[in-house]
């Protein structure tokens, strides 16, 4: 007789079922363990001896043989300890079968049966709504796969616990979800002096979630302007939050078991790896750009990046998505972000100060900045140069507007986005918009359409700036409020990307 049991394998965000069978036949003790698994889950097989030694339960003298279905997708994880001790302790007679197999279970069992806390509950619960199924989990997860309200979650401390939940000994009783955490940073856009062109642009990539990069000398306040600009986005919606946090559980970010309706601030340092800032590794996990999902990833001294790192944001910046392809996997990870890129002029930073740049002027600004590709460059809706801030103007007092009232802005034109976007299910923001969806939604009137004419024939725009800047100016006028695209927010979207560009 085949007891089973459930749980799943990791594709990405994506929970795959897999099915535990267990077999206890006659013939020279042994305890076999087949269908792909990895080293963590080749252990799993003296773990789980050793708990059920701790339980006083002794395992028969026969060939025990465990079977991990389908037998050719890769199983990773500890998290394959639960159920393939549920599945052995129904073949014992032990449990009841019918309810294990009612159930999708994860845990890593400690030594004593304790169940430690694994990564992916989350995706795991949705997982189990899906095959209308119970998920247990140990008790440390319980919080955060509850946040699935679709099925049943029980969470346990030990093993002991579950054996005696099945036996109807002492009912486990459903988890409730963690803590909603929807603060936000405290640092006020006041706090920066001056700069009052580059908070404008703050505003307008906040509102439509458009891509900025600010060159400026150092201490000009550019990674300032950047840690202010989670005080300006809206909380994470119902639906942005699940994805989000599926992302984060994966990676073991989730604290508690709480839900963060704040957006992700990813800041990676400049010498991060490839498989760091992109996703992989060995077990080809979630890179920065997937943390960053829903959020803002801020990428300080742009330049000094790896090329190889810069080169691989060009593809997901487009489709919002990244495949991370290896010999034995293949997997998908969600990355709309909002990329915010700093970086000084040249190596020294004072290009513009021929009293303290270096004798390679202006060949080491060209050289510096040539780091950065034309074709991840034309990918940046936003350019700004943020100039030194005079130490006079430090004394003076605060000025400008609190960041709560441009975030008041922000939140309105985003909601118009929203409405406008509501019938397109792969488009939420103004950056989204493409194809005949943009050209309906921000066609400027005639003097706008021929100013961004006469800009796209003096400076060469290529036909991504050229829809970028449409993109930008849609934010613009949804900031002031007007239905329709005209010349004043033409022109101010393309101060944003050109220098030099011809007045309003």
């Amino acid at each position: 007789m085949i007891a089973r049991a459930y749980t799943v394998a990791f594709d990405g965000i994506e929970a795959r079922q897999v099915e535990v069978q267990c077999a206890v036949t006659p013939g020279v003790p042994s305890f076999s363990l087949v269908g792909l698994p990895d080293k963590a889950v080749s252990e799993a097989r003296d773990r789980v001896r050793t708990a059920l030694t701790s339980m006083a339960i002794a395992l028969p003298s026969k060939r025990i043989t465990i079977n991990l279905s389908p037998a050719d997708l890769p199983k990773e994880g500890s998290h394959f300890d639960l159920p393939i001790a549920l599945a052995l302790l129904a073949a014992l007679d032990i449990i009841p079968k019918d309810a294990v197999e009612e159930t999708t279970s994860l845990g890593e069992l400690s030594l004593d049966g304790t169940l430690m806390p694994v990564l992916g509950a989350l995706p795991a619960a949705m997982a189990a709504a899906e095959e209308d199924r119970t998920l247990l989990c140990p008790k440390l997860s319980g919080a955060e796969a509850a946040w699935v309200g679709a099925t049943c979650v029980l969470a346990a401390a030990t093993l002991t616990d579950v054996v005696r939940h099945y036996t109807g000994q002492a009912p486990l009783t459903p988890s409730e979800p963690g803590a909603v955490n929807s603060t936000t940073s405290g640092k006020d856009l006041r706090d920066v002096k001056g700069q009052e062109r580059a908070k404008r642009a703050l505003e307008i990539a906040a509102a439509g979630r458009h891509h900025l990069l600010m060159a400026g000398p150092p201490g000009s306040g550019k990674t300032m302007l950047a840690a202010r600009l989670p005080g300006l986005l809206p909380p994470l919606t119902p639906r942005e939050a699940l994805e989000t946090s599926m992302v984060h559980s994966l990676a073991g970010l989730l604290n508690e078991g709480g839900i963060n309706l704040a957006r992700p601030f990813r800041a990676p340092h400049h010498t991060a790896s490839m498989a760091a800032v992109v996703g992989g590794g060995r077990r080809a996990g979630p890179g920065e750009i997937s943390l960053a999902h829903n959020g803002v990833l801020f990428m300080d001294e742009l330049p000094e990046f790896a090329r190889n790192v810069l080169e691989t944001l060009r593809q997901p910046i487009e489709s919002g998505e990244v495949m991370i392809a290896r010999a034995n996997a293949h997997v998908r990870y969600p990355c709309r972000f909002m990329l915010i890129a700093a970086a000084n002029p040249c190596k020294c930073g004072y290009l513009s100060d021929a009293a303290r740049a270096c004798s390679r002027a202006p060949a080491c600004g060209e050289e510096y900045m040539g780091r950065i590709s034309g074709p991840l460059m034309d990918r940046f809706d936003l350019r700004i140069e943020v100039p030194p801030v005079s130490y006079t103007d430090l004394d003076l007092p605060s000025s400008g507007e609190p960041s709560t009232d441009i975030a008041a802005r922000v939140a309105g034109a985003r909601a118009v986005q929203e409405t406008r976007f509501e019938n397109h299910a792969d488009m939420h923001l103004n950056a989204d918009a493409e194809g005949e969806v943009l050209s309906e939604l921000a066609a400027p009137d005639s003097q706008g359409r021929d100013l961004l004419n006469t800009v796209a024939e003096r400076f060469g725009l290529s036909a991504r700036g050229y829809h970028r800047v449409l993109r930008v100016a849609r934010t613009i006028a949804d900031l002031d409020g007007e239905a329709e695209v005209r010349r004043p927010h033409v022109a101010e979207a393309v101060s944003y990307r050109i220098t030099g560009a011809p007045e309003m």
